[in-house]
C-alpha cells in the first residue's frame, strides 16, 4: 500500500478540456475509418502509407528485427495481461473505482477495435513479417499499448510518466510498421482512438481516483503517526526511573 500510495498520484482536469482534446483524437481516427469504408483502394492517404511503408522495409536490419520481434510478443496480449494485472492489485488494494477505470479502459478499447477492424476491414501490407488477424485498421497491438500506457499515466500523474508512455506508444507504433503489419495510418488511427476513448472515460472516474489516492494518503499519514508514538511510548517506558 504504502508503494502504491507514493507512486499514484492521479490528478483532475478541466472539463472542457478533456472533452475538447478527446473528441479531436476521436474524429481523427474516425474520419480515416470513414473514408476506409467510403473509397478502401482511393483513400488521400494512400501515398502516404505506402511510402512509409517502403521507407521502413529499407531499415531492415537482423538487430531491429529481434527488438520488433520481442515488441510484437508483447504489444497486444502482454499489454491486456498487464492491465488485468493492475486492476486485480488494484481491487486488492480497495481502489474499487480506480480498478473500475482500469478495467472499462481496456475493455472499450479491445471492443471498439476488434470492431472496427471487422466493420472496415482493410487489408494489410502484402510483405508483413508476423502473423496477424484480418483487418489492419485500427491497430490492435498499437490500441491496447496505448489504453494502459495513458491509464498508467494518468494514474501516476506526473510528467515522467506521460514522456515514458508516449515513447512506448510511438515504439509500437514505428514496430507495427516496421513488421509491415500496418499502414502508417493504421497505428496512427489506433493510437488517436485509444487515447481519445481514456481522456472521455477519465471525466467520469477522476474524482473517484483522486479520492481514493488522498483516502490512501491519509491511512498512511494514520498509520505513521500511530507508528511514531508507540516508538515515543516504548522509548519513555524503557528509560530509567
Amino acid at each position: 500500500m504504502i508503494a502504491m500510495a507514493r507512486l499514484l498520484a492521479p490528478r483532475s482536469f478541466a472539463l472542457g478540456g478533456l472533452v475538447t482534446v478527446g473528441t479531436i483524437l476521436l474524429a481523427a481516427a474516425i474520419i480515416p475509418a470513414g473514408m476506409l469504408i467510403a473509397q478502401p483502394r482511393d483513400v488521400p492517404f494512400l501515398e502516404l502509407d505506402t511510402g512509409w511503408h517502403d521507407f521502413m522495409a529499407s531499415l531492415r536490419a537482423p538487430w531491429w528485427d529481434g527488438v520488433n520481434w520481442v515488441l510484437n510478443a508483447l504489444g497486444f496480449l502482454g499489454a491486456l495481461l498487464l492491465q488485468a494485472l493492475l486492476a486485480t492489485i488494484l481491487i486488492l488494494r480497495r481502489r474499487p473505482g480506480t480498478a473500475a477505470f482500469c478495467i472499462l479502459a481496456g475493455f472499450v478499447g479491445l471492443l471498439v477495435t476488434q470492431l472496427a477492424k471487422a466493420l472496415i476491414d482493410r487489408s494489410r501490407p502484402a510483405e508483413a513479417v508476423v502473423l496477424s488477424d484480418s483487418g489492419s485498421y485500427p491497430s490492435g497491438h498499437v490500441s491496447a499499448t496505448t489504453v494502459l500506457l495513458v491509464v498508467l499515466a494518468l494514474l501516476i500523474g506526473r510528467l515522467w510518466a506521460w514522456i515514458i508512455s508516449l515513447l512506448g506508444i510511438l515504439s509500437m507504433m514505428l514496430s507495427r510498421t516496421y513488421l509491415a503489419a500496418h499502414w502508417l495510418m493504421d497505428v496512427v488511427g489506433a493510437a488517436c482512438f485509444s487515447i481519445g476513448v481514456v481522456l472521455l472515460l477519465w471525466i467520469a472516474f477522476q474524482r473517484a481516483c483522486v479520492q481514493e489516492n488522498v483516502d490512501a494518503e491519509r491511512i498512511l499519514t494514520w498509520r505513521a503517526r500511530a507508528a511514531r508514538r508507540r516508538r515515543a511510548e516504548g522509548r519513555a517506558e524503557s528509560a530509567p526511573q
